[in-house]
């Protein structure tokens, strides 16, 4: 018995995976009774990454904020063939396109429980979500990042050029919006600024919700813009009224695609240097 996980005696096979598994090498094995104990000041090193719970074939480990009876099973039958996956994965497109049609909450929400499954360094789970569900509330979004773009084209016009900004501006003054493109739905992903890895968490995170966009049927695609005006124009930080000490680190337009692809387009071959 110690502050950090139970061992079922009864259950245990003593086989020493649990010591493996553990990232930070927090466990050993009792001399003793073989059973799992954890090292000193485990305690104050753990992560919750929940590893030495899932790794337990027999559902012997319970760690102190995660009991084994918890934790969903790996469905072997449910999971995807490499064939599967590498269709899956290479058939995704981003979509720029849209339905008018919005997408009910329910779904949105599943996406993002799929998204929180992202990894994050040491576990930290630093992500949070701003969900963006009225067509008006984006409209006045996008316009904000336009009011950016207008900025850097006045001073700041090399960028401005590099970043084909008044190409931008011109298709909004005209009633087009490359912004948004009127997607029903955008997602933002904010963290705190102060955590090193915020931004590859929320990067990460949010290519895990353009997967499982695309697997519900909808469509997703990266605001690029979006985020770049989140990151830069204070105007638009305040429209987005974030927690304080928060930073968006990513935008995704979300919903149902006006298009179906039934084709693969070709990609340059991956150059690897081996060694």
């Amino acid at each position: 018995m110690n502050n950090l996980f139970e061992i079922d005696p009864n259950k245990c096979k003593h086989d020493g995976i649990c010591v493996a598994a553990c990232p930070s090498k927090l466990i050993t094995l009792n001399e003793e009774d073989k059973l799992p104990i954890p090292i000193d000041r485990a305690e104050k090193q753990c992560f919750n990454c929940g590893h030495c719970v899932a790794v337990c074939p027999y559902g012997a480990f319970t760690l102190n904020t995660m009991d084994p009876e918890e934790c969903a099973p790996v469905n072997k039958k449910l999971l995807p063939t490499a064939d599967q996956a590498k269709l899956f994965l290479t058939a995704r497109r981003s979509i720029r396109t849209y339905k008018t049609q919005p997408v009910d909450r329910a779904t949105l929400s599943e996406i993002i429980d799929t998204a929180r499954y992202a990894p994050t360094g040491h576990n930290l789970q630093p992500v949070n979500w701003l969900v963006i569900e009225d067509a008006g509330e984006i409209s006045r979004l996008a316009g904000l990042v336009i009011d950016w773009m207008r900025y850097m084209i006045k001073e700041q016009p090399d960028i401005a050029k590099s970043m084909h900004l008044k190409r931008f501006v011109a298709d909004w003054d005209n009633g087009d919006d490359k912004i948004c493109r009127g997607a029903p739905h955008v997602i933002v992903a904010h963290a705190p600024k102060a955590i090193a890895s915020a931004q590859s968490a929320c990067t990460i995170a949010l290519t895990y919700l353009e997967l499982a966009a695309f697997s519900k049927g909808l469509g997703a695609c990266w605001a690029g813009y979006f985020g770049a005006a989140a990151s830069h124009y204070p105007p638009m930080a305040e429209a987005l009224n974030l927690p304080d000490g928060h930073q968006c680190f990513g935008a995704m337009m979300v919903g149902y695609p006006q298009y179906r692809y039934h084709r693969i387009p070709l990609r340059k071959k991956a150059a690897i240097t081996w060694r």
